[in-house]
This record gives C-alpha cells, structure tokens and sequence, in this order.
C-alpha cells in the first residue's frame, strides 16, 4: 500500500500541469520562433538585394563591401540560405564586354569583330544583360578568328560571378533560443506523457496485486 501511495503521489504531482497547458506554451513559443527565422530571412533577403542593386549600379567598392556585410550575417544567422546565391550579372556582362572588346578589336584580321557583334546586338537590347552578351557572344562566332580566342584562359566565367555563403544549423540569437525553447517544452511533453502512462500501467500493477 505504501509503494501504491508513492505512485499515486507522484502522478498527482506530475498531473498538476496539464498536458494542454503546455501545448498552449508550445504554440506561442513556436509562433514567436517563426517570426524570429522570418526575421532572420527578411534580413537575409534585403542584403542580397543591396548587393544586386550595386550590381546594377556598377558601384565595384560598394558591392564589395555590401557582399562582405550579406556574408557576416548570413554566417551568424539561421534560416539565411542563400539558395543557389547571388549572381552578379550585370557585373560579369560589363566585364565580359570590356574582355570581348580587347580579345576581337582592331588588331583583329577581320577588323574590329566587336564593334560589328554591337551593332548587331545593341538595337535588340536596352542594357547590359546577360542575354546581351550571348548575342553578341553568337555574332562573334561567325568570324573564324573568334574560334581561337574562345579557350582564352583570361576570358570572364559566369560562374565566378555567383557568391554564395552558408548558413548555420543553429545560431546564438533571437530565433536559435526560440528554437531551443521549443525542442525544450517539446520534450517536457514528451517526457510527460510517458511518465503518466508508466505510473498508470504501475497502478493497475498494483491493483491487481491486492
């Protein structure tokens, strides 16, 4: 009778908290998670864009300095995946242009292919794009010396004109906390219910017994 006193003790203790109370405490610490990562994202999100708005600009120092700041946070906060990263397309187009423009001008057997290639392609197109310098990419190709000059090494890659930086599983800020308090009252209530359902099952042990 003593040990069934025990259990019956220790189930009315675990009982005072209700399993719906800390539910209730589940739904508001994930809510105010969720806004924290959305937080974290929104930050995210408006670095990248300033770092494509300088881009567009042309503004070389300022883009370097914004793709420095869009890699700090993105390195210190979760939820910041940058996907499949940032492409600096308007940069690599007016780099590509200025390489084009030295590899296809006047020394050219064909005479400056360049300057034919834009006169081609720039009534098709309003500013630099990549699209732009495909067609003109396209309109080289038509001249046999441009074959040649296509290995160049110094040629501009699109694909180092894509940054990209990872984010953390978990960081020590508003949202990693939340997150963490979730998974702690998660747990409680795990634990809970399989206190409760271990000292019921010892009860009706008990009870069988006498």
């Amino acid at each position: 009778m003593s040990d069934k006193g025990r259990l019956r003790q220790r189930l009315s203790g675990i009982q005072r908290i209700r399993t719906w109370q800390l539910v209730v405490l589940l739904v508001i610490a994930s809510l105010i998670a969720a806004t924290f990562l959305r937080l974290n994202n929104i930050g995210m999100v408006e670095r990248r864009e300033a770092v494509i708005s300088a881009d567009e600009q042309g503004e070389e120092a300022v883009m370097i300095e914004r793709l420095y700041a869009l890699q700090r946070y993105v390195s210190a906060h979760m939820n910041t995946n940058l996907g499949k990263g940032v492409y600096l397309e308007k940069t690599f187009a007016r780099d590509r242009e200025k390489w084009q423009a030295q590899a296809y001008g006047d020394h050219n057997p064909n005479g400056n292919i360049f300057i034919k290639a834009q006169e081609v392609c720039q009534p098709r197109f309003t500013s630099w794009s990549l699209a732009y310098v495909q067609c003109v990419d396209n309109e080289l190709a038509k001249f046999p010396s441009a074959s040649e000059m296509a290995s160049d090494t110094s040629r501009p890659r699109q694909e180092t004109y894509i940054y990209s930086y990872a984010s953390p599983l978990w960081s020590p800020d508003f949202a990693g906390w939340s997150v963490l308090i979730c998974l702690a009252i998660t747990l409680v209530i795990i634990v809970r219910l399989l206190t409760i359902g271990f000292l019921h099952l010892m009860l009706r042990r008990r009870y069988r017994n006498i």
